[in-house]
């Protein structure tokens, strides 16, 4: 099989770039063909097929001139060098399948139909609520929002939802309403949903048999915690207001049992916080091994949310380090995290609930070994990665009729 992967960014920025490498890996280990699409970016992976990416752009750079915020604009909802990019490459590769990923602004949907019109069949997976919403997070004013689910997007126009800002709002619209005409979401083949929750919010524009529900996986057999518990609280994360970790932060002042929080990421919100709470809370971005020790040495880890979460990377890593997990009652993290069985809940943005749930957790080292054992059982049984392959290889054979 040889597969087309599209995806704006070739380089690991967020879970999406983590799920994508890791199906790359997968198919090209298995004996099938990988071909690669994406925006040029010094931060790259290698690819042979790197010539045919599409130019740099980033959307929040400010164009100097009207007629270039016009160029940018336009090329924000469809991109004419992703379309004749993707079309020079699958002539050049003939690929089975056009597999795309994040290909939201910069590559934008319009390579969907770009694919159709070669007659390549195309799969998306859902990493985020951008075809029913045009901010792809469902956040309105900084709350969690479902009033475009029923396709009216004039909703993100009103509540200016892209920032406050009524420009970048009406561009966000007239992304949304353009995308809708040209039927390019329509256009998708199957639609892999990492949670039931996105099955379920896609469901009001997507006929049901076309999304297929595929949780992200995770290489149990390459994480083995040690066992270590050294008495800290982790958020590992961006830190901006969905994420939660200002509640997380009153949380812990909040409590008198003492215990310590860590918190690694950057973020927005990084130099307030610091002013506001203790710096030495604040460890900043941590990647490869000094992240892994840090997740393996943590008591507990705690995904506070204030948005709807899809299927978090974070909080399967955790498990899969047996580490207990504490996470917002929202989105797919009910998918992930038993109350009481592998970790506990509380309600999104609720200080006393969650200082409540973590001085519960950090007054029992058997209750934490407890619940993390049974986390790292049910990754095991449900979200492993050889799971999560087997399933993309099925949908793959679904799309292809194979």
């Amino acid at each position: 099989m040889k597969v087309l992967q599209a995806n704006k960014f070739f380089f690991i920025n967020g879970g999406s770039e983590t799920v994508m490498f890791q199906e790359r890996d997968y198919l090209q280990q298995n004996g099938h063909q990988v071909v690669d699409f994406s925006m040029r970016d010094e931060r790259n992976f290698p690819s042979v097929n790197s010539v045919n990416f599409v130019g740099n752009r980033s959307y929040k750079s400010k164009s100097t001139s009207k007629l270039a915020k016009l160029a940018d604009a336009f090329s924000f909802i469809h991109s004419p060098d992703a379309v004749r990019n993707i079309g020079r490459l699958i002539k050049e590769t003939k690929p089975d399948i056009v597999h795309c990923h994040n290909i939201y602004h910069q590559l934008t949907p319009s390579i969907i139909g770009a694919a159709k019109k070669h007659g390549v069949p195309v799969v998306l997976t859902l990493h985020d609520y951008k075809p029913v919403c045009p901010t792809y997070n469902r956040l309105c004013n900084g709350k969690p929002c479902s009033n475009c689910l029923d396709g009216n997007f004039l909703h993100v126009l009103r509540n200016r939802c892209a920032d406050g800002s009524l420009s970048k709002s009406a561009l966000l619209y007239v992304e949304a309403i353009v995308q809708k005409l040209m039927h390019n979401y329509e256009k998708v083949d199957a639609f892999i949903a990492p949670s039931r929750f996105m099955q379920e919010s896609i469901v009001h524009r997507i006929p049901p048999e076309r999304i297929k529900l595929l949780y992200n996986g995770i290489d149990t057999n390459e994480i083995s915690g040690s066992g270590a518990d050294d008495g800290y609280v982790l958020f590992m994360g961006r830190l901006v207001k969905e994420k939660g970790v200002e509640t997380l932060l009153k949380a812990h002042a909040n409590s008198s049992a003492g215990w310590r929080l860590v918190v690694a990421g950057t973020g927005p919100l990084s130099d307030d916080l610091k002013v506001q709470y203790n710096p030495s809370i604040f460890v900043g971005y941590l990647a490869g091994d000094a992240l892994k020790e840090m997740i393996d040495k943590a008591a507990v880890i705690v995904v506070p949310s204030e948005w709807f979460e899809n299927c978090p990377m974070s909080i399967l890593e955790a498990m899969a380090y047996g580490k207990p997990v504490v996470g917002s009652r929202l989105g797919g993290t009910l998918e992930l995290v038993e109350d009481g069985k592998t970790g506990l809940l509380f309600e999104a943005g609720n200080v006393d609930e969650l200082t409540s749930a973590l001085d519960k957790l950090m007054a029992s080292s058997e209750l934490r070994r407890r619940l993390g054992e049974a986390g790292r059982k049910r990754v095991e049984a449900f979200y492993s990665l050889d799971k999560h392959n087997a399933g993309l290889m099925e949908i793959y054979k679904s799309v292809l009729g194979v």
